[in-house]
């Protein structure tokens, strides 16, 4: 019977393949913006599962980054993990990394959208005084979204397509993502 990991065994999973401080953090991060989203979405009731996608998604990152979205798979069903869970991790993946998988359900919008805008915002809000995203606005990270130099491996064109996908405009899903890093920041 294939199964669900809890957050403490899939924290556990993410230090088995993951040691870098940045990784982990963005782990973290995601987790937390899936989790805030899961709630403003009104999925309440699969919090704990969209937090497990979150934290899971870049498992394979650091150690195969050539193989990222396929060798997770591998990793995950080696392990009995639930094959929708897996899907949602592979599908953030597409377009970039040889996944096949497209985003069908929301939450896998979500997270495709939001993995890389995360990335963009933190590095937005380390360039302020405060290192915080709780003074960061949206005209801020909007300024830096336009110049391709800046955090330069943040991909603006998936950013874009993670809005379009879940029928946000860019402006929202930026707002959105931001105010769900003040949650994650504040609880860290």
């Amino acid at each position: 019977m294939s199964q669900v990991p809890t957050r403490e065994q899939a924290w556990d999973l993410l230090n088995e393949y993951n040691s870098e401080p940045f990784h982990l953090r963005h782990a973290e991060t995601v987790e937390g913006v899936m989790r805030y989203f899961a709630r403003e979405l009104g999925y309440e009731d699969q919090v704990d599962y969209w937090g497990v996608v979150g934290l899971l998604h870049d498992l394979d990152f650091e150690q195969y980054p050539d193989e990222h979205c396929v060798k997770v798979a591998e990793i995950l069903e080696e392990r009995d993990v639930d094959p929708a869970l897996i899907n949602s991790i592979v599908s953030h993946g597409y377009g970039l990394t040889g996944s096949a998988t497209a985003p069908e359900h929301e939450m896998e919008k979500v997270l495709f959208a939001v993995d890389e805008l995360t990335g963009l915002i933190w590095a937005s809000a380390l360039m302020r005084p405060s290192k915080s995203v709780q003074d960061l606005e949206l005209k801020s990270v909007k300024k830096k979204f336009k110049d391709k130099r800046f955090a330069a491996g943040c991909s603006r064109d998936i950013i874009r397509q993670g809005a379009d996908q879940l029928g946000w405009d860019l402006d929202t899903l930026i707002e959105r993502t931001i105010l769900a890093m003040r949650e994650v920041e504040l609880q860290t």
